[in-house]
């Protein structure tokens, strides 16, 4: 991973993401870990429209502040779980319920940091 590049997407990615107002963000560096990614970043979302408006959100900001798109993006309608790869930092966006349920942070436990 390039990580400047990286280190400018985190930033248009938390501002995204606060904007529009997403709940309990957890950042994960996993660069020793991982050639994936570089980061990780899970937030949560009130319900499943909250939850595409915060992928759009973050592919909007990206793209106006960084001219950078994502690789992908998987999830939609109706979902409670979206994921938007911005190339170095993979968001992992879901409902309190799915969030609860699939538990990531345990996965990453000794990289987990709450920002």
């Amino acid at each position: 991973m390039t990580t400047f590049v990286s280190e400018d997407i985190k930033v248009c990615v938390q501002s995204a993401l606060s904007d529009k107002k997403g709940i309990d963000i957890c950042w994960l560096d996993v660069r020793s870990l991982t050639s994936l990614a570089d980061f990780m970043v899970i937030v949560t979302g009130t319900s499943s429209r909250h939850v595409k408006a915060l992928a759009k959100g973050v592919e909007a900001d990206c793209l106006e502040h960084s001219q950078l798109k994502p690789l992908g993006v998987e999830g939609g309608q109706g979902a409670n779980w979206m994921l938007v790869d911005m190339n170095g930092v993979l968001v992992h966006i879901m409902t309190k319920e799915a969030r609860a349920l699939y538990q990531l942070e345990s996965l990453w436990d000794p990289v987990w940091k709450n920002d």
